[in-house]
């Protein structure tokens, strides 16, 4: 009989775990708080090979992209639904520097593969200076509300899921294995993301998470349905609705609530970039976890081997928790050694 397993927290790094031991026959226990507004259940699900500011790969992007293809075609066969969409994306250039600045990062070879070759041809009447642009390959969205609803279903009629705030002084563990409400495990993962910051075993890591918060939008897009990014980004979706994001708030008392200041500059980008109307019909806003200096951690604790830990993967969660879940599922079963960048007890402080 294989070891069961203890996971908690059902995010999008809990939900691949689980699903890695489905994969395997390995059983588990998936607990989750099932908070309506967490991170996960927030996040728009991008997935975008060159990123940000400084317009540059996103880390191991050819690596993690290839498993997250076959692990969510894979998860919507299963449950007979779709999750991911590939999708084109289009990088508008706000300025002369960034314009400066991505003539010298186009020449990377290894952008090459993820560059259309064609300008994008944006609508003039929909889009604010549509010039300047230039659309990615191998770009996505998973719709994160829908896989984690999804998920959530199976593993219940699996017996596999509960709903629980777990503390940790409710999970014991020693030599002989890990106990929780009076259930037996092999291991238990801690998979909550930000609030992991207080855990009083991993209270050393060094969390520096941010706080976000994303719009949803009604606009008449004339039937674009690429992701667009000048400032912020704007994803079409298929239920007609647009989402906005995002902001990045360092400093903050109320997790759920964003700063006035960040809603107005998000909306006033968002203004930046269209020029038809756009109407704000929600705001949904929760605690990205991110270790600084870090793009993820996992591992078992330094002193509690039967005590595992997947966190860290800040906005980039949809795109690399497949297979960071797959690698320490692997490690803590198999025994393979982990990732050195991303080892819990090497990079951990």
């Amino acid at each position: 009989m294989p070891p069961r397993i203890l996971i908690i927290g059902q995010g999008l790094a809990g939900t691949a775990l689980a699903w890695r031991l489905w994969e395997r026959g390995v059983p588990f226990l998936i607990v989750d708080r099932d908070e309506p507004l967490t991170s996960s259940k927030v996040a728009a699900g991008l997935i975008t090979p060159i990123t940000g500011m400084r317009l540059t790969m996103s880390w191991r992007y050819d690596v993690f992209y290839r498993e997250a293809l076959r692990f969510y075609r894979a998860c919507g066969k299963r449950m007979n639904q779709r999750f991911f969409f590939p999708r084109g994306y289009v990088r508008l250039l706000k300025n002369e520097p960034e314009l400066t600045k991505w003539h010298k990062r186009r020449r990377d070879p290894d952008m090459q593969p993820f560059l259309h070759r064609k300008a994008p041809q944006l609508n003039a009447e929909v889009i604010q200076q549509p010039e300047n642009a230039f659309q990615q390959r191998h770009a996505a969205w998973l719709d994160t509300t829908a896989y984690l609803e999804s998920s959530r279903r199976f593993f219940e009629s699996l017996d596999s899921y509960t709903t629980a705030d777990v503390k940790p002084v409710d999970v014991r563990d020693d030599a002989e294995g890990v106990e929780w409400h009076g259930q037996h495990f092999s291991h238990v993962i801690w998979a909550q993301g930000w609030s992991a910051e207080k855990h009083p075993l991993f209270h050393w890591v060094p969390f520096q998470s941010a706080l976000g918060t994303i719009l949803t939008v009604q606009a008449d897009l004339r039937g674009e349905t690429r992701i667009l990014n000048r400032g912020c980004w704007l994803l079409p979706r298929h239920d007609d609705t647009l989402r906005a994001g995002s902001t990045y708030e360092w400093q903050f008392d109320d997790p759920n609530t964003p700063s006035a200041d960040q809603v107005q500059t998000l909306k006033s980008t968002l203004q930046s970039l269209l020029k038809v109307p756009a109407e704000i019909t929600a705001t949904q806003t929760a605690v990205r976890p991110i270790i600084k200096n870090r793009q993820a951690l996992m591992g078992t604790h330094p002193t509690h081997p039967r005590v595992a830990f997947l966190n860290g993967l800040g906005s980039k969660g949809s795109l690399r928790s497949p297979w960071l879940a797959r690698h320490l599922i692997e490690h803590l079963l198999d025994g393979t050694a982990l990732d050195a960048e991303m080892d819990l007890q090497q990079n951990g402080v």
